[in-house]
């Protein structure tokens, strides 16, 4: 895979809706059936990767490498960098190219790297596409604008203008919980035209609206949340953007290769076991950044503390953390 040296080719590169030559083939168990499902365009398995920081706040390029050579070998095929969990809000421009040259530096081809490059500002969303393609992405995560609530006609521009700006495929972002925008299903349903808008990572909590989406387009659909990895690969989902794999991401990377070898009620029952530390991590009143840096800080991963206005978890949480992954990993 090779870095790219210059400006963006705007009007060249188009990405294949589907990829019918490598489209894989499962023989499941004896009693399941075969089920083919076509190569997602970033992989299947991909974690919202940390940004690790010096005790100092600096950007820590080495423990980058680090981190992101742990989940290329422990199962991860994508990383998608400066998203939510990555802290982009308070990343500088310069930090999140040096990030994906660093992390390109690490995974080589053995990856692929998803850059975030999301902002409330459609012209700055623009000049962070192109910086993250000329620094080696093979995508970008757009989220939608926030804090300006514009409305579904402006939302569709903006994804428009970024989609024609850059050569990169890009993965829709849809997490109105934090941008109080939602992109509607009939905005993604028209979206999906532009042969640069490919996939989704989908934080909406919105089943349906999901599978509208799912039955009328060729979108391929990364749950964003850990919860949902295996409801959403069971409907047709191409894989998942995981936070909670910063710490596991072998056991995500299982859910989806028992599914796919037929054996759902093992899919079924590695989901379930790793409730306690998507509980732990998610859903107990912290954000995922905090979370996931207080346990690989505990595991002696690179991480760091959180920037401001996050601030480290204390000593209880992070007990608690280390607790429940050890109790994931004693199952293995």
């Amino acid at each position: 895979m090779e870095l790219h040296s210059g400006e963006a080719e705007t009007t060249s590169m188009t990405v294949p809706r589907t990829v019918p030559p490598t489209a894989v083939t499962v023989t499941a168990s004896p009693a399941a059936s075969r089920a083919t499902r076509a190569a997602p365009p970033l992989g299947r398995a991909l974690c919202a990767m940390i940004t690790p920081f010096t005790e100092a706040g600096a950007l820590d390029v080495v423990g980058a490498q680090r981190l992101a050579g742990r989940l290329v070998a422990e199962g991860c095929d994508g990383l998608v960098l400066s998203g939510t969990t990555g802290e982009s809000p308070t990343t500088t421009d310069a930090e999140k190219a040096a990030l994906v040259r660093a992390v390109r530096e690490a995974v080589g081809d053995r990856a692929s790297i998803v850059a975030g490059v999301g902002t409330a500002d459609t012209r700055h969303t623009v000049e962070l596409a192109l910086s993250a393609e000329k620094a080696g992405a093979d995508g970008l995560l757009v989220v939608a604008p926030y804090y300006s609530r514009p409305p579904q006609d402006a939302v569709e521009a903006h994804f428009r203008e970024i989609a024609d700006a850059s050569g990169l495929p890009l993965v829709l972002y849809d997490i109105p919980g934090r941008t109080g925008t939602r992109i509607e299903p009939e905005t993604m349903i028209r979206l999906a035209e532009h042969p640069r808008i490919v996939a989704v990572k989908d934080c909406a909590y919105d089943l349906l609206g999901t599978q509208k989406v799912l039955a009328r387009t060729e979108l391929a659909y990364y749950a964003g949340c850990d919860e949902y990895v295996l409801a959403l690969y069971a409907i047709g989902a191409a894989g998942y953007v995981s936070t909670v794999a910063n710490a596991v991401p072998r056991h995500f990377r299982s859910i989806l290769d028992a599914f796919d070898a037929g054996d759902t009620a093992e899919a079924a029952r590695l989901q379930r076991r790793a409730v306690p530390l998507i509980e732990s991590m998610m859903s107990a009143g912290l954000p995922g950044t905090v979370t996931a840096k207080a346990l690989l800080g505990r595991l002696g991963l690179p991480a760091g503390p959180p920037r401001p206005p996050l601030r480290p978890a204390d000593r209880e949480t992070a007990d608690g953390l280390l607790a429940a992954y050890e109790h994931l990993v004693s199952g293995y």
